[in-house]
């Protein structure tokens, strides 16, 4: 997933992300940021949201059904790891990915997952931490690789 095909993702649903939080159009654009003509532009499809609001929206909302189905169980994950290029050995606590994420391998107590979603990897040490995460599946496999041989 790349930062072009986020800001289009989010900026097609963010009049569902809006109404599933039960915000008005000028209550919405209060809360993000924007004017109401620029989010009356974005919802009409008219023009795109820019990555500064897309990260606001998908921070500030996401517990919607809308953000979690767009990216999985931790949007923030996602836009972390585009606008960083990958994360690399930063722990994170997570949940061990019983519901977005698919497991791919497993060996000396890590976990080498994908998610569901958004197609990104990242690796997990035995208590779920999050130590690497990256939309590259080499570079994540050879991470893996090298973390697991330790």
């Amino acid at each position: 997933m790349t930062r072009e095909e986020i800001i289009q993702r989010v900026s097609e649903k963010i009049r569902l992300i809006r109404t599933e939080a039960g915000y008005t159009q000028d209550k919405m654009a209060e809360i993000i940021g924007l004017s109401k003509k620029t989010l009356v532009q974005i919802e009409k499809g008219r023009v795109l949201a820019n990555w500064s609001t897309i990260v606001t929206v998908c921070a500030l909302f996401r517990d919607t059904e809308t953000v979690q189905f767009l990216f999985g169980d931790d949007p923030l994950e996602v836009l972390e790891t585009v606008a960083r290029e990958g994360i690399d050995l930063r722990k994170e606590k997570t949940l061990g990915g019983k519901v977005w994420w698919r497991e791919i391998t497993r060996e000396n107590g890590y976990i080498l997952q994908q998610n569901i979603l958004s197609s990104h990897y990242r690796i997990l040490d035995q208590d779920y931490y999050r130590i690497f995460s990256s939309f590259d599946e080499k570079e994540a496999r050879e991470c893996f690789a090298d973390l697991s041989k330790k």
